[in-house]
């Protein structure tokens, strides 16, 4: 009898702390980045009206990054138009490449806003090691989710998690 008492205990211990650890939430970091002319920009004025918006990190040099904001791409504006969402393009391309950055995004067309940052500042403080890597952010600006890496059709689990947030639910952690 007691070892059931405890076993129960136990159990609903780890389910309450996975409940708790599945709905944390953190407020996007500020740091200085760069807009396509040069310009410094504080993360802290990017904002999506009360909407869901996406962060992505990203590089020219890096053909996963490429490809996935390719994909995006193509998807991007039904995306906006059903759930309001906004990306935010961040190239970490370091301060040598940073000016391949702006032909590289006109010449594939890509609607976003995109920043650079060049010294890795924002980079750091998001906790980026590695490229591509795509958060989610609801309305008041929390990141709710979060995917490193691209395969092929990982934009269409990006969207799946945007619905959700744009309905006002927090998505499940991959």
């Amino acid at each position: 009898m007691k070892t059931n008492i405890l076993s129960s205990f136990i159990v609903f211990g780890f389910m309450f702390l996975a409940t708790l650890k599945a709905q944390k939430q953190y407020s996007l970091p500020t740091a200085d980045v760069q807009d396509l002319k040069g310009q410094t920009v504080s993360t802290s004025t990017f904002s999506n009206e009360g909407k869901p918006m996406i962060i992505s990190f990203w590089a020219t040099w890096c053909k996963p990054c490429i490809a996935e904001l390719s994909a995006i791409h193509e998807e991007y504006e039904a995306w906006a138009e059903e759930t309001g969402v906004k990306l935010v393009a961040i190239s970490v391309d370091d301060q040598r490449n940073v000016a391949k950055v702006a032909p590289f995004v006109n010449g594939r067309g890509w609607n976003y806003e995109v920043y650079c940052d060049p010294n890795g500042n924002f980079k750091r403080a998001m906790s980026v090691n590695t490229v591509p890597h795509t958060f989610l952010l609801d309305g008041q600006g929390n990141i709710v989710w979060q995917h490193n890496a691209y395969n092929p059709g990982d934009e269409e689990h990006l969207f799946e998690m945007i619905e959700k947030v744009a309905a006002g639910k927090l998505p499940e952690s991959k």
